[in-house]
């Protein structure tokens, strides 16, 4: 059974830039790619289009107008800057020409020294910056480097994130706050450089609020940064190779990032409740204090002035040897030397804080570095200098350090010694309470109704030395704009995902199942009595979670899933493979169990209304045989047990509906109402308070044919046959005889009925048609078959070919109008 762990106790659970559009609101963009797609493997991608002004559009406005720019959608105020509490010390807003006299975008290149951390808490942020500072190709494609405090000033600054399948553009003004004329959050080693702050205020933007940056995991921005899949290491189950998976990742321009978990379960990726106010507090005394330190200096004509930097609550968690738990550090290399005459592996680490570092072997000031000659010295660019970047010995990196993050550009960098192509299919989805959110297979009776992706492994590996015949792929399943709704309270899902075999065809006396090639929504019976070919690790409260796997050339179903049912949101799914496979939603229609195979074959009622001829109500069969019926002469005399009852009850019906519509037979629907409800009375076995007034009115209006807003007897006794095989329907389903179904039966029981829908369909059915309970009593589920009924009568009507396509123009438009109404 799956088993779900916190990312906090994980270790403890053995289960250039492109001229682009703007996104100038706080937005994240859901991708809406689908099928093949390649934004890991180009780093070309062009940015998506929106309708808000260019970032050129608007910086050439505000040059044109002599203005500085002014964020609408993120303004200096508090509201940009905290949601849970109101921060008792006004901070001051100010620009960078404000705060300096010599302000410059960036200097000298930006590089993994230039970012020190200040109170936020989103050092696992700050990380992923310094790794991106490592491959410049990646560095130019979020900052673009086009941009200056001096040539073409307009007080407007742009950077790039991929954001859920897609390149984003996120257009800032640059106001920054501060107190006493400090920067309150990330700055610069070098005071009048701000690349590092407005690239965090980008991202700030991006989330809705500064605060919501608080708390996370590294591979979190680095996939923001890249559009690149992330891998994640418990350090004490690492493989035996981890220093080569590392040596790899730093060899291919991967970003890597490392920490340590503190003994109270608290973890850098999770983001404990915490008091803004006191951390403020204690951060403008620090601020105060650091001033009066430098009493005697004059800095206000220089630019050399030093940044002071604030070491976050996570202060007190360091340990004696100088490393910090519950905090992100960036790998910034991964290096071997010779010491003693021996080799040596090493690798260096790198403190957001901009201090604070390991203070062990291989430190900066260690005496081991008196062993090392001076030329080996400047290839490891061995600085003596409290930076927050050291080195440390391999293994002593493996005793203090306990998970490893590396987000790779393509999924061979880790393992592969030449680089290869792989494809990417991505699909977005969501969960929806009462339909598509199952939970985990602990659940089993909702576990099946969650979204289901075929994939399909068509080739083998190019592998001369693997004699199996396997396909590798990985998958990864990302949750979509948590981090961006915590101040509606939204948290991480405990997330995972299983695949599943597809069946090959089932041969029986009367019929073959084919599963293969369909798009068929696997059943509940097939999960009971089927186990899965491979599956995540485990369900943890990530963003992201990722596999690599091996399997056999078929077709798999994959099955994302939050850990506990009837949780509602949006994700993305990305399957890599090295060979071409095929990944695609299953939409279509759905599979009962084989012992019901037979039902399956039901087909919806065709009807035709119109008044001028008697109503007609064929069956698909009816209507192909009814020319080549052949029946005995003494049958069609004779009538049967079941036409002898059908007639009492159009009788029944007859009486009812003339003592309630008078002489022109004719009802409304509140008379509709009185017959539905008197007749449905006589039927015990059906637990239901009657129909309601708006339900009767739907029905009328679809079923009204001359507009009068009455219905003839033909039509009742029409609608009366359909209510009735619908009526056995719903009676299949409501196993409990409670008058009512779940609502995760309603996908198999509008199956049943003969409609096909697609995924985004029974999701409305879901939010339309459910209680609070997620059920659906009788007086809904026959309102849902009703406009079910009637809008498919309207498609085919206007499908003349029957191509399954219909054009419409305005006029045409206004006849489906009632069946939304």
């Amino acid at each position: 059974m799956p088993s779900a762990i916190n990312a906090a106790v994980a270790q403890q659970t053995a289960a250039g830039s492109v001229p682009s559009a703007t996104v100038s609101t706080t937005e994240g963009t859901g991708g809406g790619t689908g099928g093949i797609y390649s934004a890991i493997i180009s780093r070309n991608q062009p940015i998506i289009k929106v309708k808000e002004k260019t970032y050129e559009e608007l910086h050439k406005k505000c040059l044109e107008q002599n203005i500085l720019y002014e964020d609408p959608d993120f303004p200096p105020n508090e509201s940009s800057l905290f949601y849970s509490q109101k921060i008792p010390i006004k901070f001051e807003w100010k620009r960078p020409r404000e705060i300096c006299e010599n302000p410059r975008f960036i200097i000298g290149g930006a590089n993994r020294t230039d970012i020190c951390q200040g109170e936020l808490g989103d050092c696992w942020f700050l990380a992923a910056i310094a790794c991106l500072t490592l491959n410049k190709k990646l560095l130019c494609r979020v900052i673009p480097h086009d941009q200056s405090f001096i040539q073409n000033y307009a007080g407007i600054f742009h950077f790039q994130f991929w954001r859920y399948g897609d390149w984003v553009d996120v257009v800032i003004d640059d106001c920054l706050p501060t107190y006493n004329n400090q920067l309150v959050f990330t700055k610069s080693s070098q005071r009048n450089e701000f690349w590092s702050a407005l690239l965090e205020k980008a991202y700030a933007k991006l989330h809705g609020s500064y605060e919501a940056l608080k708390g996370g995991n590294t591979t979190e921005a680095m996939e923001d940064f890249t559009g690149g899949v992330t891998e994640f290491y418990e350090i004490r189950d690492a493989p035996k190779d981890i220093y080569k998976i590392m040596k790899h990742a730093i060899d291919r321009g991967s970003l890597m990032a490392s920490s340590i978990d503190d003994n109270l379960g608290f973890s850098y990726g999770s983001a404990p409740r915490s008091n803004i106010g006191e951390q403020i507090a204690r951060m403008v005394k620090q601020l105060e204090n650091a001033q009066m330190s430098y009493p005697t200096v004059d800095y206000q004509a220089t630019d050399e002035r030093p940044a002071w930097t604030i070491v976050p609550m996570q202060y007190e968690t360091r340990m004696s040897c100088g490393l910090v738990k519950g905090h992100a550090y960036s790998v910034t290399a991964v290096e071997e030397t010779i010491f003693k005459g021996e080799k040596l592996r090493l690798v260096r680490l790198r403190n957001p804080w901009g201090q604070v570092e390991w203070n062990g072997p291989w430190s900066d000031k260690s005496e081991e570095w008196n062993f090392i000659n001076e030329e080996e010295k400047i290839r490891l660019q061995h600085k003596v200098v409290e930076d927050g970047e050291f080195w440390i010995s391999f293994e002593d990196f493996m005793r203090h350090f306990t998970k490893l993050e590396i987000c790779n550009l393509t999924p061979d960098t880790l393992e592969a010694d030449k680089l290869k192509t792989w494809t990417v299919s991505v699909n977005e989805g969501r969960w929806v309470r009462g339909c598509s959110a199952g939970g985990c297979r602990n659940y089993p009776d909702t576990f099946w109704t969650n979204p289901q992706y075929r994939l399909k492994l068509l080739e083998e590996d190019d592998d001369p030395e693997d004699e199996e015949v396997i396909c590798s792929f990985l998958v990864a399943l990302m949750q979509k704009n948590r981090r961006k709704e915590r101040k509606l309270g939204a948290n991480l899902y405990t997330i995972g995902f299983a695949i599943y075999e597809v069946p090959a065809p089932i041969q029986t006396d009367s019929f073959v199942l084919q599963m293969h090639g369909t798009k068929h929504h696997l059943q509940k019976d097939f999960f009971l009595y089927n186990a899965s070919k491979a599956r995540s690790k485990t369900y943890i409260n990530m963003r992201e979670i990722s596999e690599r796997f091996r399997l056999p050339p078929s077709e798999y179903v994959i099955i994302p899933s939050t850990y506990d049912p009837h949780q509602e949101g949006e994700f993305i799914l990305r399957v890599f493979s090295e060979k071409i496979s095929l990944s695609d939603e299953v939409q279509d229609c759905s599979f009962g169990s084989t012992k019901h195979i037979q039902d399956l074959e039901t087909v919806p009622i065709i009807f035709v209304s119109d008044r001028a001829n008697s109503n007609k109500e064929l069956t698909a069969d009816e209507d192909a045989h009814k020319d080549g019926e052949k029946t005995h002469v003494d049958e069609k005399k004779r009538p049967s047990a079941k036409t002898r009852e059908r007639s009492e009850e159009e009788n029944q019906f007859r009486n009812i509906f003339r003592q309630i519509a008078g002489d022109d037979m004719e009802i409304n629907a509140e008379e509709l109402r009185n017959v539905l409800n008197n007749v449905v009375k006589k039927h015990k076995d059906l637990k239901t308070e009657g129909f309601e007034l708006e339900s009767c009115r739907s029905m009328i209006a679809l079923m009204d044919t001359d507009g009068s807003g009455k219905i003839n007897f033909d039509e009742f006794r029409h609608l009366w046959e359909k209510i009735k095989s619908w009526q056995k329907i719903f009676k299949r389903y409501d196993t409990d005889h409670s008058g009512t179904i779940n609502s995760y039966e309603m996908r198999n029981a509008v199956n049943d009925g003969g409609f096909r829908l697609n995924n985004q369909l029974y999701d409305i059915i879901t939010m339309r048609y459910a209680d609070k309970n997620m059920n659906i009593d009788f007086d809904s589920f026959i309102c849902c078959f009703v406009r079910l009924d009637a809008m498919f009568r309207a498609f085919h009507a206007f499908d003349k070919d029957g191509d399954g396509i219909i054009k419409l123009n305005v006029l045409e438009v206004n006849s489906f109008t009632p069946v939304y109404l």
